[in-house]
């Protein structure tokens, strides 16, 4: 019986190790998500005419203050979402009030307007 005593922590052991392993991933895609995700917006001034041009940010380009969904991206918050929107962190709450701030998921649908 003593030898089969090892048996008895393999399971937990080896779900630890899926579990860091998953971890160090998510963490990892989150990073290189996030510096690929960097929007720019460019101003042009020619002869008292100032022309920008959309933001790319949440999978679709579309100016910030006609965006009526927001696709979630890796490391999107309700805060971020509202820096990157303009639009205030409250209203995305009343508008998805099924939706957690600190559960969402890459690809999922937010109502902004």
């Amino acid at each position: 019986m003593p030898r089969e005593d090892w048996r008895r922590y393999v399971a937990p052991a080896a779900f630890l190790l899926a579990a860091t392993i998953a971890i160090v991933l998510i963490r990892s895609g989150l990073q290189s998500g996030a510096s690929k995700r960097t929007a720019t917006s460019v101003v042009v001034t020619q002869q008292h005419k100032t022309v920008s041009t959309p933001t790319t940010t949440g999978g679709t380009t579309t100016s910030s203050s006609t965006r009526r969904f927001w696709t979630v991206q890796a490391g999107d918050t309700f805060g971020v979402i509202s820096t990157k929107s303009g639009v205030p962190v409250a209203t995305i709450q009343q508008l998805n009030p099924n939706v957690k701030s600190t559960s969402l998921f890459i690809g999922q649908k937010l109502r902004l307007r």
